[in-house]
This record gives C-alpha cells, structure tokens and sequence, in this order.
C-alpha cells in the first residue's frame, strides 16, 4: 500500500489571516475547496493542509478543540536547502509566527523552526543522508 496525498486539518480562529500568513510564506491555494470556513493550503503535489475554523473542525471530531496552551502535533516538513529552511522561518516570524528554539545544526541534519499565527508548531529541516555519520 502507498498513500498518494495527505490532508492534514488543523483548527484555527481566522480563516483570512490564515490564508493571508501562508500566501506571505509563498505557498499557493486551493481555491476550488476553500471557503470562509476553511482554507487548503497546497505544500506540494501531494500533500495539502486543511486549516478549518475551530467551528467546522468541530463537525469532524466529538473532541475539543486544543486551547493555545497544549500541542496536540508538530508537523515537520523537508525543504531543498539549509538557506530556504532559514527563509521559510525567518518570513513566517516577520508575518507573526513566533521562533520556537534556536536552528539546529547537525551536519548531515538541519533544522529551524516556528509557532504558526494559530499557535501550531512547525519543524523545517533539511537533511543531506549522505553525510549521516556511519557510527
């Protein structure tokens, strides 16, 4: 079995701003399945994030809706290089995002990363596999 997309739906607030802090960060949308009620944010061919209001994320689970002081997930995504991981972090935190820790840097292994304007944490990293240490 291979999975060929993957749509992950998170809750939000504000829809507008949402789509407006994703734009910034340059990733396009799915305009065909968004409305004022959710907004689909396209990472790439094949993988999609649905930010919904907290109301109509409602409609897909009995439980609640996480306050701004628990993390319920941290979404990790691989970009190309170590200076369009610095980019994509660096643009969110100028458009509202909050820094989470400093970058990491582990050779073979990079990584920054942020709390959304909607408070949900995302790892940017970069990784070269051939220059993990054989030991």
């Amino acid at each position: 079995m291979k999975i060929n997309q993957i749509y992950v739906n998170l809750p939000v607030k504000d829809i507008q701003k949402t789509k407006e802090f994703w734009t910034k960060l340059g990733f396009p949308i799915n305009e065909q399945i968004s409305d004022e009620r959710a907004v689909c944010v396209i990472m790439n061919d094949n993988i999609y994030v649905m930010f919904l209001t907290e109301e109509h994320f409602q409609t897909f689970s009995e439980r609640p809706v996480p306050k701004g002081d628990t993390t319920q997930v941290l979404l990790a995504i691989g970009l190309n290089s170590r200076e369009e991981v610095d980019q994509l972090v660096n643009t969110a935190v100028e458009n509202g995002a909050y820094q989470h820790e400093e970058p990491q840097d582990y050779g073979w292994m990079y990584h920054n990363s942020f709390w959304d304007i909607n408070g949900h944490g995302w790892n940017v990293m970069f990784s070269d596999p051939s220059q993990m240490p054989t030991e």
